[in-house]
């Protein structure tokens, strides 16, 4: 039987990875690291630089693969999403039994937390239908706590809940009813932008706790535009971005 580490890596800071999860990387046979083409080799080589940190067992094995890209095109979100996840299993279960067979431990690097907004173990549900497999998840520092840290604030307001979202949400159905605090997840279109900012603030983060880290608060309604131009500023850069931010009503 094949043991999957589905090892959460926190946002690309070797420092936020847990000693569970060095541990974890230490013990696998074979860590496959994706790759999601020239644009956003970055991760793949953030992915790597982990490794050549933290990894000391000699034994262990590193292969790359490319990630199947998912149709866009494709007129409904839902059905195109699994249509990707079950070609990203196809890739996985050839991987796994190419470099690894059927038994062994084999470790998967995930950005944040493989239990926040990540396709990770519903992928892995799939390949359990085709080899024998169990999953092992090791927790990381989740994008959220990486930017309330960021920019040292609570991430809640005393007693108060929060709603965790995504962009696609906001976008079109507006601020939560009920809700005073949101954090967006998910968002490539600046969906703030489609909702009242007037007593609204906002703490966004881009690249956190990356080198690379931008970060900008202040009232929706000012910051929003400078928001907006900075993204896409950093997009062009870069050739990816990956971003999150807060949203609370101050009134």
């Amino acid at each position: 039987m094949i043991d999957l580490l589905l090892i959460g890596i926190g946002t690309g800071n070797p420092d936020h990875l847990t000693l569970e999860a060095v541990k974890a990387l230490n013990s696998s046979d074979l860590v496959l690291i994706p790759r999601k083409g020239l644009d956003k080799s970055d991760l793949a080589d953030l992915r790597r630089s982990i490794c050549a940190e933290v990894l000391t067992n000699q034994a262990t094995k590193i292969v790359g693969f490319d990630l199947p890209v998912r149709n866009a095109a494709d007129p409904s979100y839902q059905a195109g999403v699994a249509d990707w996840h079950d070609a990203i299993a196809e890739v996985w279960v050839r991987e796994i039994t190419t470099h690894q067979g059927l038994v062994g431990r084999v470790a998967l690097l995930v950005w944040g937390d493989p239990t926040l907004y990540d396709s990770t173990l519903r992928i892995a549900v799939i390949v359990g239908l085709k080899i024998p497999l169990q999953v092992t998840v090791i927790p990381g520092i989740t994008s959220i706590q990486a930017l309330a840290a960021a920019h040292s604030i609570p991430l809640n307001t005393v007693g108060g809940p929060v709603l965790i979202t995504t962009g696609r949400k906001l976008r079109d159905h507006g601020w939560p009813v009920g809700a005073d605090t949101l954090v967006i997840m998910l968002d490539g279109t600046c969906a703030f932008q489609e909702i009242e900012p007037n007593g609204i603030s906002i703490w966004w983060g881009a690249y956190v706790g990356m080198p690379e880290q931008i970060i900008c608060a202040g009232p929706l309604a000012v910051v929003g535009p400078e928001i907006v131009v900075t993204r896409a500023a950093a997009r062009a850069a870069h050739g990816w971005i990956m971003d999150i931010y807060i949203l609370r009503r101050t009134h």
